[in-house]
């Protein structure tokens, strides 16, 4: 009878012992995915999108966890992580600038008219030219891009022209560039935490900001502003990347199926994008607020200069093309 029970013992060990061994081949690799935004938002779905497209397309070789809300560590943080091998993923864009000076064309002010000549850019040799780049001098590897939101003016009076700017007290983020093309245009723009602006507006500090419209919702900022001045100053995208350090631990076949998981996640993102951003305009204008069509071609002639001022060297003539197209 003990013989017996230690045999079966012995063999159901072994059969735990196989099941756990086909467990760990079946699953190669974890990459871990940290980003900065909430869960309700476009980007954390869109990675879980690209998470589910893996696990499929790998039949399990490759999971991915996804970590929104910083809870890998900020941006910058997550970076260094992947660089040294404790972080594998993140969403990330023009904060790469002081490492590849390319990744500053992610957000040129009045770089792209439309989101069509966005895509023209992101998706054709001048967007190679700055993945390759940011691959050489940071180590991670974009592998799919997604839409955001363009930038908009909200005041309490409609603009829509720079002449009608005339010294507008407004917030913009700490950002040279931001800050060098609201001077030109007319305005008096002020840096400032993002955490002051409904207050700020709210007491008459400032009279105007701006952002996408989706940020524009969420901070209700319709409560204090009556108008979004339809400038999309700023049209830009933003990188899913990978760490090359884990890219080269893939073999080919699972190098192509994360491709393909990534131009998947793309597509999707790039539907919930459009549609989010008619939802979000209808919203804003249900809460009340105006939206006010603009002279695009005005803003973008009187802000060339000081853009072109306020890149560096090597990315203006790149800049200068854009603004030729």
């Amino acid at each position: 009878m003990f013989v017996t029970k230690s045999l079966k013992t012995l063999m159901l060990t072994g059969l735990a012992t196989v099941a756990l061994t086909a467990s760990a081949m079946a699953q190669d690799m974890t990459l871990k995915l940290g980003h900065p935004a909430n869960e309700d938002n476009i980007w954390h779905k869109a990675s879980m999108k690209f998470a589910e497209e893996v696990e499929a397309l790998t039949e399990g070789r490759i999971a991915v966890e996804v970590y929104p809300n910083e809870t890998l560590g900020k941006e910058m943080d997550v970076i260094n992580g992947m660089q040294l091998g404790t972080a594998d993923m993140t969403i990330t864009g023009e904060s790469l600038q002081n490492y590849a000076p390319m990744a500053a064309l992610l957000a040129i002010p009045y770089g792209y008219e439309t989101l069509e000549d966005m895509d023209a850019v992101a998706g054709g040799e001048l967007g190679e030219k700055i993945e390759q780049q940011i691959i050489e001098k940071v180590g991670i590897r974009p592998i799919a891009y997604f839409a955001r939101g363009p930038r908009n003016l909200t005041t309490n009076r409609p603009i829509t022209s720079p002449e009608e700017l005339d010294g507008l007290k407004m917030r913009v983020p700490n950002v040279p560039l931001f800050l060098n093309v609201w001077k030109a245009l007319g305005a008096n723009p002020t840096p400032m935490a993002f955490s002051e602006v409904f207050t700020s507006l709210q007491n008459g500090t400032i009279d105007a900001q701006e952002n996408p419209l989706a940020l524009i919702k969420s901070a209700n900022f319709n409560e204090v502003q009556d108008y979004v001045n339809l400038t999309q100053h700023v049209r830009s995208w933003i990188y899913l990347t990978l760490s090359d350090m884990a890219w080269q631990q893939m073999s080919e076949e699972d190098q192509a199926a994360v491709m393909e998981a990534a131009a998947r996640a793309q597509d999707w993102e790039r539907e919930q994008f459009l549609a989010d951003e008619q939802e979000l305009q209808a919203e804003l204008e249900e809460l009340g607020m105006e939206f006010v069509e603009v002279d695009s071609a005005a803003f973008a002639a009187a802000a060339k200069e000081a853009v072109l001022n306020s890149v560096s060297e090597e990315i203006r003539p790149d800049v200068e093309q854009l603004f030729a197209e």
